[in-house]
């Protein structure tokens, strides 16, 4: 099954192939996400829209860590795959999940008592409190379930299988959908509905890809009660994703601290700043998801020690994301107001999201440009130095700009932080690949 061989053949094709399904993937996963949004801002109102989106970040920030590690996995899967060592690939697949589990484990207990506070402590609106806490707390349940299959996704992604991951999340995505209905409109279940409709076909999505993957598969097998854990792998792994792990904690902590100024701007901005979110999300998906193919590109062929492909691999890439986001930039410009009436009907929402659609998608190539670079230095396992540039433009730029910006320019300065961020963030992963000093790194040694 899937396995795919990146160290021979045409670059861009294969880049491109390996980012198609996840990219599809993506969208299906999208998808849930904006009909949860849209049912919620459509049936439910302004402050039930405003109270998911303000959990939006306290989401990312739980899964964050677990993201990191478990592309450090893939890293060293890649790696491995790439030097023909398979042996260590089960190896690493059950050390991965060991951890996984626990994590989800610790996330969920602190969900089910802690909701409320970290909602406050980000300061949503008292009116929106109450459903914020709600879906939240529900949404944090189910976190063994989500880490399960992002745990899977990362594993079959270092051996080069991007399409059995695509096939369990469009399964995830039509389940959601049809439970949102149900839940929503039928059941009544308010916000929470929308929280269980996700925890559920997150669920289906693991148990079925477990499933499938011990049927077919001849690299590996996933018996959860036959698991080993390898210290040495683990390492590893944590040298590899750490970094990103504790970045994107850091992001995630980081777009917290920007909800809540928003927040303090009232319901109606950030009901507007998460609608917008949830349509820029769609255009980000392919910048991610090509980043996501090249690291697993350059993770295999930094294991086969072929240093020429990789940067072929990368200007390839930038070429394909440049084309990308002129195309769904102009369009997110030209019809950003129209695409905000599926979120809301209140005008203000709609104009002040459009803005900010505006401003963001404006700048986009410059975030797909820094957001490419760090994928390939994840991939031949530099992951130290992305880590830093992130943290550098996001708590040293943009938080700063977002306070000073919205005090100066009330809430629309926020939206000029992003892009401003985005540029320091740019400026530093370019110097450091040009530096070259990213082909010293790897967890196979071969000899020049």
């Amino acid at each position: 099954m899937g396995a795919n061989d990146f160290t021979q053949g045409s670059e861009w094709r294969q880049i491109f192939k390996f980012a198609l399904p996840m990219l599809f993937g993506n969208l299906f996963m999208q998808l849930y996400q904006l009909v949860d949004t849209m049912i919620v801002g459509q049936v439910l109102g302004t402050d039930a829209l405003a109270a998911v989106g303000a959990s939006t970040p306290v989401v990312f920030m739980t899964t964050a860590l677990v993201t990191g590690i478990g592309i450090g996995a893939s890293v060293v899967i890649s790696q491995y795959f790439g030097a023909k060592k398979t042996e260590n690939i089960q190896l690493t697949a059950d050390t991965l999940f060991i951890f996984l589990i626990g994590f989800g484990a610790l996330i969920t207990i602190a969900g089910l008592f802690f909701s409320d506070d970290i909602l406050r402590l980000m300061q949503l609106p008292e009116e929106a409190l109450p459903m914020g806490t709600e879906y939240l707390t529900v949404y944090l349940s189910g976190s063994i379930l989500l880490f399960g299959y992002n745990s899977v996704a990362a594993i079959l992604r270092g051996i080069g299988d991007s399409k059995t991951p695509l096939f369990f999340l469009i399964v995830a995505s039509l389940l959601n959908v049809g439970l949102d209905f149900l839940f929503i409109l039928v059941f009544d279940w308010e916000v929470r509905g929308a929280a269980w409709a996700t925890v559920i076909s997150q669920g289906v999505s693991f148990l079925l890809s477990v499933w499938w993957v011990n049927r077919t598969n001849n690299l590996l097998k996933l018996k959860l009660l036959n698991l080993k854990f390898d210290k040495k792998i683990f390492r590893q792994c944590l040298n590899m994703g750490l970094p990103t792990g504790l970045q994107q904690t850091c992001v995630a902590v980081g777009m917290m601290v920007l909800m809540s100024i928003v927040n303090e701007f009232g319901t109606i901005i950030t009901a507007s700043y998460t609608a917008a979110q949830r349509i820029d999300s769609l255009v980000a998906l392919p910048v991610m998801n090509l980043a996501a193919a090249l690291t697993t590109f350059a993770g295999q062929n930094m294991g086969a020690g072929n240093i020429y492909r990789i940067k072929r691999g990368l200007k390839c890439t930038l070429l394909m994301v440049f084309i990308t986001c002129l195309i769904l930039n102009s369009l997110i410009i030209i019809f950003g107001s129209n695409i905000m009436k599926l979120f809301s009907q209140d005008s203000s929402v709609i104009e002040i999201g459009s803005k900010c659609l505006i401003v963001l998608n404006s700048f986009y190539i410059i975030f797909g440009t820094m957001f490419i670079l760090n994928g390939l230095l994840r991939g031949v396992g530099a992951t130290i130095f992305p880590m830093l540039t992130t943290l550098v433009a996001l708590w040293f730029v943009r938080v700063p700009a977002a306070l000073f910006l919205s005090e100066a320019f009330g809430y629309q300065g926020i939206w000029w932080s992003f892009p401003i961020g985005w540029t320091i963030g740019m400026l530093g992963s370019t110097l450091y690949y040009i530096s070259g000093r990213w082909k010293n790194y790897g967890i196979i040694k071969h000899e020049k």
